[in-house]
């Protein structure tokens, strides 16, 4: 029951925040894409949930996915309208020669059917078509779901990529600041001649190396920007000001209940399972092929030498407007094993369905352990990482106080400094593993974006 109500209001505060923030986000994008150039790039304000709502409305992928269901609509429109009546018009004209019809002044013929047919019976072969059709189309329906959690992960990590990188930014940016301020009193020491050389030019060269990782950290920070931008279908340049933070919010969820959720609400299990039923509708249909079918058959003819109708007076030819209406029996006693053929294909073809949804469980089941072991760990690690944060920050203190009273070496703060700057990457990686990982798991147990999964499943038992 936790599981549930863990990701109910997971769901309903990703959906009911910020609707007007989006709104007027989409405006904007709107416009950014219709007067945006490389020489100038729009600056969006973008929360997490916005990107990820530009990214469903704008992602190609969803779009393919959406005419993919589209088809599988109409697919099951067709197989619902073969059990109907039809209506048949056929006509034909036919330029006649040789003595009799010369000898009669007869040149032309003109023949005109017209036949409703309706199928009664037909072994199964019209139901089984239909099934499978039904269940096709749930199938792409869940297949446009999964295309949009998908979608959705991938906003998400990349936003949560773009964090990292803007935090990594904070953290080359404070280590420059630190040994400019450091240079500065060994500088001074240098002068009054308390401190060697060598002191100056090690700090120089850390702080060198300082400003080349704030270089490339920038350069990641834009990088994560362009890829943001990409997967949610703006313009590569636009200047994004992210304003969410890598957060830790508790996760309370046992693994057992996000694995029992997976089983019940992936679309690819719940696709594979579909494949399995159409697989075995199949098979009852080309079981079709051992049984009779029935139909009612009604036609109406004209025949003779004028268009339409015919000529009573006329006896030069034979004149007919004839109708027919009864039953029609069919029955293919021998087919030479036809039918038996195609039933043990698709028999195999339900063997093969069965193992892949198998299989897909234990993909899933997997996905989601890996998911939730990952944030376990980061969850561990942002404990560890934020106390090793303040240790680095107080033994940098003591560094510099001690070499400041020339009690201690230029080599101590160098390192200390070190030790800091990599305590705070790693606290921040920490961050980033945790969130990323929370929504891998997200995304491994089938949380869903849309699709109402249960009013899918009262539909199906409907039928």
């Amino acid at each position: 029951m936790g599981c549930w109500q863990g990701v109910k209001g997971f769901r309903e505060e990703f959906v009911l925040k910020g609707n007007n923030t989006f709104r007027k986000l989409s405006g904007l994008v709107l416009a950014g894409m219709m007067s945006m150039s490389v020489a100038s790039a729009e600056t969006m304000d973008l929360t997490l949930e916005d990107s990820v709502r530009l990214a469903l409305d704008n992602n190609y992928s969803i779009k393919e996915q959406e005419a993919d269901y589209d088809s599988a609509v109409w697919a099951r429109h067709q197989a619902r309208r073969t059990a109907g009546p039809k209506l048949n018009w056929e006509s034909k004209a036919t330029k006649l020669g040789g003595n009799w019809y010369d000898n009669n002044n007869l040149d032309r013929a003109f023949g005109n059917g017209l036949t409703l047919t309706f199928p009664v019976y037909t072994g199964g072969q019209l139901e089984g078509a239909i099934k499978a059709a039904d269940l096709g189309m749930n199938a792409s329906e869940l297949g446009l779901e999964l295309a949009k959690q998908k979608v959705k992960a991938g906003t998400m990590a990349a936003y949560y990529k773009a964090l990292q990188a803007q935090n990594q930014i904070k953290v080359a940016e404070d280590s420059v600041n630190t040994l400019t301020e450091h240079l500065k009193n060994v500088n001074a020491q240098f002068a009054v001649g308390t401190v060697a050389k060598s002191d100056v030019l090690g700090t120089q060269v850390q702080l060198a190396n300082a400003e080349q990782n704030l270089i490339t950290a920038n350069n990641s920070y834009d990088v994560a920007i362009a890829s943001l931008n990409n997967i949610m279908g703006v313009p590569t340049g636009t200047e994004l000001n992210l304003t969410d933070s890598l957060a830790y919010t508790a996760y309370e969820i046992p693994l057992e209940e996000c694995t029992e959720y997976a089983m019940v609400n992936r679309p690819d299990v719940l696709i594979a399972d579909y494949k399995v039923a159409i697989a075995r509708a199949e098979v009852e249909q080309a079981k079709a092929g051992y049984r009779p079918s029935v139909s009612l058959a009604a036609t109406k003819n004209w025949q003779g030498e004028n268009l339409f109708g015919s000529d009573e007076d006329d006896t030069r030819y034979a004149q007919s407007n004839n109708w027919t209406a009864g039953v029609v029996l069919s029955w293919d006693i021998w087919d030479n094993q036809v039918t038996e053929s195609k039933v043990r294909q698709n028999k195999a073809a339900v063997v093969k369905a069965e193992a892949v949804a198998a299989d897909t469980r234990q993909t899933g089941d997997l996905e989601v352990r890996t998911a939730y072991l990952n944030l376990k760990a980061a969850e561990k690690s942002i404990n560890t990482t934020k106390v090793a944060v303040e240790k680095a920050q107080e033994d940098y203190k003591i560094a510099q106080v001690r070499y400041s009273a020339g009690v201690g070496t230029n080599l101590d703060v160098m390192d200390a400094e070190e030790k800091l700057t990599q305590a705070q990457t790693n606290y921040y990686t920490a961050l980033y593993n945790y969130n990323s990982s929370k929504a891998d798991l997200d995304r491994a147990m089938g949380i869903m974006v849309d699709l109402d999964i249960k009013k899918l499943a009262l539909e199906d038992a409907a039928k």
